[in-house]
């Protein structure tokens, strides 16, 4: 996915499922991203690095995208 030049983009990460019985790789990614407990939500920048952490969980996360506008 390319970003717009004069977008920023920001995603808005909930935990909603538990990480147990999960591979021990996932539940670092989640740790990673910044999120300590079930059901707290994380704002990080879109880059591909998140999206790959992601897209590694996400059958554990809920991801909203936000644009926002910078003034040129």
């Amino acid at each position: 996915m390319a970003l717009e030049a004069t977008a920023v983009g920001k995603l808005r990460i909930t935990w909603t499922r538990s990480a147990i019985g999960y591979p021990r790789e996932q539940r670092r990614v989640i740790r990673a991203l910044g999120l300590h407990r079930l059901h707290a939500m994380v704002e990080r920048e879109d880059t591909p690095v998140i999206r790959g952490m992601v897209t590694k969980v996400r059958h554990l996360l809920s991801v909203e995208e936000q644009r926002q506008h910078e003034a040129a």
